[in-house]
């Protein structure tokens, strides 16, 4: 490895790289913006930003709605015997925060597993804000397919305080 950098990624390139390296939720609708994770001139892992669900729109907060590292990136084992991509994860999550910050976000949010320790997340200045429900988005007046992962899952914020907004 010469050095992990970040470099600029459409969406759409970053919507192809989470098809292919993300672990249990490949697949995403689409994103805001987006950053990539490189080593020289290899693209490593990005992470995407996009739109949090419709209640919280326009409410100054973003969802970091997925990160993605090539499995080849060196890993560590973490306490619980999950293996990490570390750095990689950290640096892409903090990216993407301080880039909602200059766009005049107030909160970054994101979501891991309840397996997941959140080491990545906590590197990047995230706090546990505890479980969510769960569930399925279904409902008699609009039916919707199943959810992929309906466990509930552990919740993430970021404060993107400096921004000049109250």
């Amino acid at each position: 490895m010469t050095g992990l950098t970040l470099a600029p990624i459409t969406v759409s390139a970053a919507l192809k790289q989470v098809k292919a390296w993300h672990r249990h939720l490949p697949d995403l609708q689409g994103g805001l913006f987006a950053v990539a994770l490189v080593d020289g001139a290899k693209c490593v892992g990005v992470g995407i930003a996009g739109n949090p669900s419709r209640v919280w729109q326009a409410t100054g907060r973003i969802v970091i709605s997925r990160c993605a590292i090539l499995e080849a990136l060196p890993r560590v084992v973490g306490s619980d015997g999950t293996e990490h991509a570390a750095p990689g994860c950290s640096i892409v999550y903090g990216a993407l925060a301080r880039a909602a910050q200059a766009l005049g976000y107030l909160e970054a949010w994101t979501y891991t597993l309840p397996g997941e320790d959140g080491r990545s997340v906590k590197a990047a200045g995230f706090v546990d804000m505890g479980l969510t429900d769960g569930g399925e988005w279904s409902r008699p007046s609009r039916a919707r397919a199943a959810a992929v992962r309906p466990e509930p899952k552990r919740r993430w914020l970021r404060a993107l305080t400096g921004n000049g907004r109250k």
